[in-house]
């Protein structure tokens, strides 16, 4: 099954995330297929870039999205 799920970057006390498409039985630091976008909640306001039409295309094909994922894409719909 593939996963749309985040994947850490940034450094120590400073966390990053991509928001990436992987295989949901490899670990989260794993070859992704694709990213989508980035998140970073260091800044202010929270900082969030996300290609909404290759994401769709990706739910479209049966890509599942993980809970926090799911919130970050229904906290961009309501703005």
């Amino acid at each position: 099954m593939v996963k749309i799920r985040l994947r850490r970057a940034g450094g120590t006390n400073a966390p990053a995330y991509r928001i990436v498409v992987s295989e949901s039985e490899r670990v989260p630091t794993a070859k992704v297929v694709e990213e989508l976008g980035y998140y970073d909640p260091t800044k202010t306001p929270t900082l969030l870039k996300l290609d909404a039409e290759k994401t769709r295309q990706w739910i479209a094909k049966g890509a599942q999205a993980t809970p926090t994922v799911k919130r970050l894409l229904s906290s961009i719909s309501k703005a």
